[in-house]
């Protein structure tokens, strides 16, 4: 663990009776506050100057210390071509052999004064690899945050869990055919 003197403070009321916020301890909160303002350092975006880091905490963890996956942002003189800090450090996990269910709570920092959330691509794409009720920390430039769940960043979703199961839109699809010859 780093010993910087980095304290995360909540920037709303948090409900921490049990010691965890959404589930996640004051260890792992200040580890990924750390990481992604750490990561944010790194950001390469020489054309909007806007810099992103990104922290995932793994669920499980072989060590004491909580496991983290960074990213940053990454930008591109063809400006659509660019890809966010969140979809870096998901992109980075999947190759690491981590999907939905390996990712216990997702950090957000920026260096704005106000807390800044994930774009709605990015919310799409993590939907893809977090429960609903994942916690997103949004730390804005003096460390502060808030935090939102998956589900209240992106409410009535459209993710893995809707899809139909394949075997089952294979079956259907063969009895079109059918119908139809």
């Amino acid at each position: 663990m780093s010993t910087t003197s980095f304290k995360p403070v909540a920037a709303e009321p948090v409900n921490e009776e049990s010691g965890l916020i959404h589930g996640v301890s004051a260890q792992e909160l200040q580890v990924i506050g750390e990481q992604c303002i750490d990561a944010k350092t790194k950001a390469y975006c020489p054309y909007s100057l806007f810099r992103v880091g990104a922290a995932l905490l793994l669920n499980q963890s072989t060590s004491s210390e909580p496991s983290i996956i960074v990213g940053a942002n990454v930008e591109n003189a063809a400006y659509p071509v660019g890809t966010c800090a969140e979809r870096v450090a998901f992109g980075t996990a999947v190759v690491q052999g981590h999907k939905l269910g390996s990712f216990k709570a997702v950090g957000v920092a920026t260096d704005i004064d106000d807390f800044c959330s994930p774009c709605g691509m990015c919310r799409q794409f993590l939907r893809e690899f977090l429960a609903l009720e994942t916690p997103i920390f949004m730390f804005n430039k003096e460390g502060k945050y808030i935090v939102r769940t998956m589900g209240e960043l992106l409410p009535l979703s459209f993710g893995p869990d809707v899809l139909p199961p394949r075997e089952q839109l294979k079956k259907e699809r063969e009895g079109e055919k059918t119908k139809a010859a």
